[in-house]
């Protein structure tokens, strides 16, 4: 198992602890922050908005930036997980075709949907070290928070400056 179920009540607890006192991008920060220091099997952490066909970056936390910043629907593993609606996770991502590459040393991957009001408006993108870095107790895990970050995502869209 690989986050211990009985870490997820007090992280659980610590997201919403985050979500009470921020809001829209701030809070996505924090909480890509939060989830990779308190989980080491967690070494990057992204969440993307869905903006119309595109998955774009809102927040990330870990060694380095990926310049997968807008990520079309139809590509790679996030625009999997964002177009079916559903968790997807990869063992291996050196032998899926879908993947799309970031860093040298990822080695499996989760993406998690992010909803509001009953439709897809971003996902959470873990990247892992290790093959078969994730499990269900990540995936469950992951799920939950997915269901708080909703809004969050929803709001960070409204705080891009007008053209």
């Amino acid at each position: 198992m690989t986050v211990p179920d009985r870490a997820q009540t007090p992280a659980l607890l610590q997201v919403d602890a985050i979500l009470s006192r921020l809001s829209g991008r701030q809070a996505l920060e924090e909480v890509c922050r939060f989830l990779r220091h308190s989980f080491p099997h967690y070494p990057w952490v992204g969440v993307y908005r869905l903006d119309g066909k595109e998955l774009v970056l809102d927040a990330w936390e870990g060694p380095q930036a990926t310049e997968h910043t807008r990520i079309p629907l139809d590509r790679g593993v996030c625009g999997q997980a964002a177009r079916e609606d559903r968790t997807v996770i990869v063992d291996d991502v050196r032998s899926d075709p879908n993947y799309l590459a970031c860093f040298l040393e990822t080695r499996a991957e989760v993406v998690v949907p992010i909803r509001h009001e009953g439709r897809v408006v971003g996902e959470i993108d873990i990247d892992g070290n290790a093959v078969k870095a994730f499990d269900e107790s990540d995936r469950r895990f992951l799920e939950a928070v997915a269901q708080r970050l909703g809004p969050a995502v929803d709001r960070s869209g409204a705080e891009l400056p007008s053209a």
